[in-house]
């Protein structure tokens, strides 16, 4: 009896797909600060269980997730590894200045970079004695076309057609200002930093309740940005 070919579209469309579901798992589990169990995992990807413990054992053998005695899977060390190396000459120039800017004003600092189209965040530092916590965290994501750095990385890209004018005044002053479009009821400043044309677009963001003190930090804001701007 004729043994069928395998079809190497369909291997391929299968492998991307198997790919594409571990890699969500790991975001997944990531994301979930008290971990999340087989069951949990296999729901959020809308497969069976047998395929979640498939994907998650495979991600466990390089060490990025680790399944607790609780029998949930946690993100693990072979994570920092990983992300030691990501964005790190501008993390490592940025934590200081941002250190001392978020304890100085009293209130979140966020270094921004583009990823395609959204705005990541790759480095969030907060005031030691705030009792104000922003809810994203480093690796949080949101769309280019919304927030303060959405629009300041925008304006740190050259102009493109049909624009938002928020972001061509951002490009013009060195600053934009915006409310409860990523955090709910947060104002936000962005001010983007120039970076080599090799680099993606990044910007410093600072979150806070208050519209009157991020107004009152614009020009502490663009000096730091400028400070960052010479180290690139």
């Amino acid at each position: 009896m004729a043994t069928p070919e395998t079809n190497p579209a369909q291997t391929r469309a299968a492998g991307t797909q198997t790919l594409a579901r571990g890699l969500h798992a790991l975001e997944l589990v990531s994301c979930s600060p008290g971990g999340m169990t087989i069951q949990e995992v296999a729901e959020r990807l809308g497969v069976h269980r047998s395929i979640a413990t498939r994907l998650l054992s495979t991600i466990a053998e390089f060490h990025l997730v680790n399944r607790g005695p609780d029998g949930r899977y946690r993100p693990a060390g072979g994570l920092a590894a990983l992300a030691r190396n990501v964005y790190a000459s501008i993390r490592e120039q940025a934590a200081p200045v941002m250190q001392e800017l978020a304890e100085r004003i009293g209130v979140s600092v966020a270094l921004f970079v583009a990823e395609t189209d959204d705005a990541v965040a790759v480095a969030v530092t907060e005031p030691a004695n705030s009792t104000v916590r922003v809810s994203f965290r480093e690796g949080g994501r949101h769309p280019l076309g919304r927030g303060a750095a959405g629009y300041a990385l925008l304006a740190a890209m050259p102009p493109r057609e049909g624009e938002d004018p928020r972001v061509t005044e951002g490009r013009r002053t060195g600053w934009v200002l915006s409310f409860g479009e990523v955090e709910r009821g947060y104002w936000g400043l962005g001010v983007p930093l120039m970076r080599p044309a090799n680099e993606p677009a990044a910007c410093l963001t600072l979150i806070g309740v208050s519209k009157e003190v991020l107004e009152d930090s614009i020009e502490a804001t663009l000096l730091v940005a400028d400070e960052l701007s010479d180290l690139g």
